[in-house]
């Protein structure tokens, strides 16, 4: 994808936004220094442009019964396009795998996976993970707690 310029007031609303997405036009436009129709044609054009993706709520993950992180690194016995395509498709089906991505390195993906307890990773891992084809080592790390978690880039 292209990128897009963005211009100080540009930055200005996706920095609002990322911190109150529910923010009105109204007010939006007062932070930024803009009238409202302006700022609703800005907003409009950023959303066009691919920049703004998606409007979501935030849950913690706690207070839902997701108790345990875990960061998950994959290697596969094959690097071809075919076993790479194989593996983000499936891994794309779990709802437990809130991220994943193709690395260099000593793994080939890393993962990070949010399940209620120790005995459901168990799960995740024996009935899911390691049955997709070309899986051949897996190595997990399990988050104490976090220190730095945002969703707000830096813009």
């Amino acid at each position: 994808m292209p990128q897009t310029s963005l211009d100080l007031i540009d930055r200005r609303i996706l920095d609002e936004l990322q911190s109150d997405g529910r923010i009105t036009n109204q007010e939006l436009s007062e932070r930024v220094g803009l009238s409202p129709s302006p700022c609703l044609r800005r907003l409009k054009h950023l959303e066009s442009e691919g920049v703004i993706s998606r409007y979501v709520a935030l849950v913690d993950p706690e207070t839902v019964g997701l108790d345990v992180s875990a960061f998950v690194r994959v290697r596969l016995d094959q690097q071809d396009d075919r076993h790479l395509e194989a593996f983000e498709t499936a891994v794309a089906q779990f709802p437990e795998v809130m991220e994943c991505y193709l690395m260099t390195g000593e793994a080939d993906y890393q993962l990070r996976v949010l399940v209620p307890s120790l005995g459901m990773f168990e799960d995740f891992l024996r009935f899911k993970l390691t049955r997709i084809d070309g899986v051949s080592q897996v190595t997990t790390s399990f988050a104490l707690r976090p220190v730095v978690y945002r969703t707000k880039i830096p813009v």
